[in-house]
This record gives C-alpha cells, sequence and structure tokens, in this order.
C-alpha cells in the first residue's frame, strides 16, 4: 500500500461510506496526513475488524494535520440522488478543513470538481493508498456509531447490527413495520415493492 497519490503538501484523501444502505445518511471523511506518516496496520474499512478500526481512529486523528467528517441525511439523498449525495457530502467535509488542500484523491472512478483544487479518482483506492483508506476508517466508525444510536430509537430494525444495510431481518422488518424517517424512500426497500406505510 502507498502512503499517497501526488507529492503536493497537503493531499487530502476522500471516502463515504453508506452508500447502498436503506436508512440513515451517507457519511464522507477528508484526511490530510504528514507526506511521511506510515502505520502498516491501516488497511481498508472494509477489511479491518470494528475494535481494529477504533483503535487506529485515534491514531489517525492524532496525527493528521487535518481531518473532517459530514453527513448527508435520507431526505437530501432523496431529493439528489445517492451519487449526488456522495459527492455533497464529500464537498462539506472538504468545507470543514481548517487545511486547505492542493490535490485530491478520492476512492471510487467519479467526482464532482470542488472549486478548482486538481483531483484523481482513484479505484479501489481505499485497498492502495493510505490515506484513502484512513478516510475510510474515519467515515465509517463515524457512520456506525450514528446508527448504533439510531438503533436505540427503533430497535425492531436491527440497526446496531446490519447499519442500514439492506440485510434480510432489515427488510423484513420494514415489511412489518412500515418505514422510519431514516429510510430512503427513493430506494428499493424491499424486492417485491410490497405497499409500505409511508
Amino acid at each position: 500500500m502507498k502512503k499517497r497519490y501526488s507529492n503536493f503538501s497537503y493531499e487530502a484523501a476522500l471516502d463515504e461510506v453508506g452508500r447502498g444502505c436503506l436508512a440513515g445518511p451517507v457519511v464522507a471523511a477528508a484526511v490530510i496526513l504528514p507526506k511521511d506518516f506510515f502505520n502498516p496496520l491501516i488497511n481498508d474499512s472494509k477489511q479491518l475488524s470494528e475494535k481494529k478500526r477504533i483503535e487506529l481512529d485515534i491514531i489517525i486523528k492524532n496525527n493528521a494535520l487535518d481531518y473532517a467528517i459530514a453527513e448527508v441525511p435520507p431526505e437530501e439523498i432523496d431529493k439528489i440522488n445517492i451519487l449526488n449525495a456522495s459527492f455533497f457530502a464529500m464537498h462539506k467535509a472538504l468545507e470543514k478543513l481548517i487545511q486547505k488542500p492542493d490535490f485530491l484523491v478520492v476512492d471510487g472512478n467519479r467526482f464532482k470538481k470542488y472549486k478548482e483544487i486538481p483531483f484523481i479518482c482513484a479505484v479501489k483506492g481505499d485497498a492502495n493508498y493510505m490515506n484513502i483508506a484512513a478516510a475510510s476508517i474515519l467515515a465509517k466508525n463515524y457512520r456506525d456509531q450514528l446508527m448504533t444510536n439510531l438503533d436505540s430509537e427503533y430497535p425492531q430494525y436491527q440497526w446496531k447490527k446490519n447499519k442500514g444495510y439492506p440485510t434480510a431481518e432489515h427488510r423484513q422488518a420494514i415489511i412489518d413495520n412500515g418505514i422510519t424517517p431514516y429510510h430512503r424512500k427513493s430506494f428499493k426497500l424491499i424486492p417485491t415493492q410490497l405497499s409500505l406505510d409511508m
């Protein structure tokens, strides 16, 4: 895994989580790591245990030159669609940075230009660049905690366990109980699209 993509001093790495979820926001993180920072344990958040992600979260935040996390709620996702909501979440995270980046490296294959800052998209960037992996860890930890908190409000959907993703249990809970204000109404919430209690 490479530390970063470019030789710019303030390369901000961007990643988002929650695009495929049925409930909850999409969350993005922007991270600027020092050029010489390296931690061999940092990896794509999907490859790490929850315990390891939480340990690395502290290390990343303590060592980053700057970082920010932002979310776009379900009602906004329904208005502008999930792709645009992902870009919007990334832009919101960039807006929150105190240190202005001079280059952006973005996980995935598409991005909407932010101001005049040059950028590159990196497919599977969270598995190839340490700073994108760091952004994926911060975004996932933040969103997982948020969904765990919402679980206490709507325990029947098991968000503490599924984090809003489309598991069989989550879909069955939608059939049994209808939807919540945190569900994305523009998504195919149940495969057969049975009538839902809106």
